[in-house]
């Protein structure tokens, strides 16, 4: 997590976090911390949340009777988590979302697996219609505990220069 202070006065600091585009450099990888053990409460209640009726992310004995052989993680929770974990590093002061690209899900999740997080910076360009800003893409994965890769996607997200980012702006 990226964590910087903003001296408000003499004697008084506060916390502000993520990077400007001027921080970030094609080739450098950010592991995101701390991972995230998955429960089989996160799996039902997202899988429950987002209406999603496949039973094999609910129903312990069909998916027994499965490939699997136990419930699987919903795999949109797996990349929800993934992003998740990534935002302190990469988007924490983005204006936008600009796209996402392939994502791949190459390894099942089950309910007790830990994920970790790590996004490679893939380019940077500044914006042609945004002179405060500049257009940042990354790579993130998310690894289980032993090095499988269980998710991989392309982002990229429209990033404020330093100075022009909405806590730059604001006075609270």
């Amino acid at each position: 997590m990226v964590q910087n202070h903003k001296q408000i006065d003499e004697h008084t600091f506060r916390e502000t976090f993520g990077r400007y585009y001027e921080d970030f450099e094609p080739g450098h990888v950010y592991q995101h911390r701390p991972g995230r053990t998955i429960s089989e409460t996160d799996n039902t209640w997202f899988t429950l949340l987002t209406m999603n009726t496949h039973p094999l992310h609910f129903d312990a004995e069909y998916a027994a009777a499965s490939e699997f052989g136990r419930i699987l993680v919903n795999s949109a929770f797996t990349v929800s988590l993934v992003v998740g974990m990534s935002v302190s590093d990469v988007s924490q002061k983005a204006i936008a979302n600009l796209g996402w690209k392939e994502i791949r899900l190459p390894a099942p999740v089950f309910v007790g697996d830990t994920l970790y997080a790590e996004s490679t910076i893939l380019d940077k360009r500044e914006s042609k219609s945004r002179p405060t800003a500049g257009v940042v893409t990354v790579r993130t994965r998310g690894l289980k505990s032993d090095g499988t890769v269980v998710c991989e996607f392309d982002r990229s997200m429209l990033i404020p220069r330093r100075g022009h980012g909405v806590e730059d702006r604001m006075d609270y």
